[in-house]
């Protein structure tokens, strides 16, 4: 789990380092499956809980899954009404220069044309275009240096803990053509840890469910029926009709440089269970980075989500024999137990038999009876799931307690005083003789 925040500059050596680590050496997480990357995880992207994770906090390079956090960015200033979709952006001579330099992955912008919002956020997501993703970080801050401290103070909000962004595309510094934003050095990279990705994954489709609709489009054109008309072809060979499909797959984004090597931030649902997933700095079997790896592993820790880890619901019945309480002081003597809901959790499959739940009644009188009057509905307890090892989750406040309430199935009345009292004389008598 998380534990230290890391956001200042790091000197080249040090990144140095960092970017060769073995991923054998010391690790916060070993995962069950074997992970051949610097770095990995899986989490649940409804609750938010890790269930496979390795190197989860070591910093690396994320290349262009930077633009994850330009599309909150982009998408937050959209929601708040600060841009339009439809708002038109004239290239800068930055910008026009980074979006038609040789080498860099881009959709080409011209210098003498204007672009909106819409056409540049869908060239940075589907085509991972670096000009256009620093065109938005113009349009929303007016800079680029001033949209990275929005970057940081974002992370910094959003719980993020082992980050560092330099800039808007996850491009690496010195490929800027000497144009890297204010505040930082030629030498800079960004760089997040395996977990706050999966993190800032988990807001973003949380907070903006939309991003899935534009990173799940294999295909589109840009400025389709113009004379800069462009097929704009999905870096995810994870979606539908590409070389490594998975079914399911809708996002999120890819990045590569000589830096981070070959990483992938991964989503798929299925049956309406959905998981993120982080590979930083796939290799192949020669240890070398590999474009292919980070797809082929991503669909390994996927596929022990969907297939190794199940849906398990318990009842009273896991925790209880008899589901019927005794009454005091009732009209009738008895009152039944019941759940309004299963409790339901995602567990590995080997851990199912192992798990147990609990019974806590706290309404009962040292006879171990419940006082009437007695409301249907009124809770009387909790059924409880105890496992041996703590749940982890990528946030704190995202953990949860496996409980729920157990109420009275029906109502019992207060007996009147004339039927207490016999009752009260009989058990007296049971007592004496």
């Amino acid at each position: 789990m998380k534990k230290v925040r890391m956001k200042q500059s790091l000197s080249v050596v040090m990144i140095s380092l960092l970017a060769f680590s073995s991923p054998e050496g010391t690790a916060h997480g070993e995962s069950k499956i074997k992970i051949n990357a610097d770095a990995a995880i899986l989490v649940n992207a409804d609750t938010g809980k890790i269930v496979e994770k390795h190197n989860e906090d070591q910093l690396l390079g994320i290349a262009s899954m930077t633009k994850m956090m330009t599309e909150y960015l982009v998408l937050e200033a959209i929601d708040k009404g600060e841009i339009n979709w439809t708002d038109t952006y004239t290239v800068s001579d930055k910008v026009y220069l980074l979006a038609n330099a040789p080498g860099l992955s881009n959709v080409p912008l011209r210098a003498d044309q204007s672009y909106t919002v819409k056409e540049l956020y869908e060239a940075m997501v589907i085509k991972s275009g670096n000009g256009a993703a620093i065109a938005l970080s113009e349009v929303v801050a007016g800079s680029e240096g001033k949209f990275v401290n929005r970057m940081n103070d974002k992370a910094n909000e959003l719980g993020l803990e082992h980050y560092q962004f330099v800039n808007s595309s996850g491009l690496s510094n010195y490929d800027m053509l000497g144009m890297h934003p204010e505040g930082t050095g030629v030498n800079d990279e960004n760089m997040v840890s395996a977990e706050d990705m999966a993190t800032l994954a988990y807001h973003l489709i949380k907070d903006y469910p939309e991003v899935l609709k534009t990173s799940g489009a294999s295909y589109k054109y840009f400025r389709k029926g113009t004379a800069e008309e462009y097929l704009m072809k999905n870096t995810n060979a994870m979606l539908e009709g590409r070389t490594y499909a998975y079914k399911g797959a809708d996002g999120l984004k890819t990045g590569t440089t000589p830096f981070a090597g070959s990483t992938f931030t991964g989503t798929a649902e299925r049956n309406d269970v959905r998981y993120i997933s982080v590979i930083l700095d796939a290799k192949d079997e020669h240890g070398l980075p590999s474009s292919a790896e980070r797809f082929i592993q991503t669909g390994e820790l996927l596929d022990y989500g969907f297939d190794q880890v199940k849906s398990v619901q318990f009842n009273l019945d896991d925790a209880v024999e008899d589901k019927i309480l005794p009454v005091k002081d009732g009209k009738v003597k008895e009152v039944e137990m019941a759940l309004e809901k299963p409790l339901e959790v995602r567990m590995p499959k080997d851990e199912v038999s192992k798990t147990k739940v609990t019974l806590k009644l706290d309404k009962l009188n040292e006879d171990g009876e419940i006082q009437a009057p007695i409301k249907k509905g009124e809770k009387i307890g909790e059924l409880t799931l105890e496992k041996k090892e703590k749940n982890e989750y990528i946030l704190d406040d995202l953990e949860q307690k496996m409980v729920v309430d157990v109420h009275a199935a029906a109502s019992v009345e207060k007996a009147n005083w004339f039927v207490r009292s016999a009752r009260n004389i009989g058990g007296f008598f049971e007592k004496l003789f």
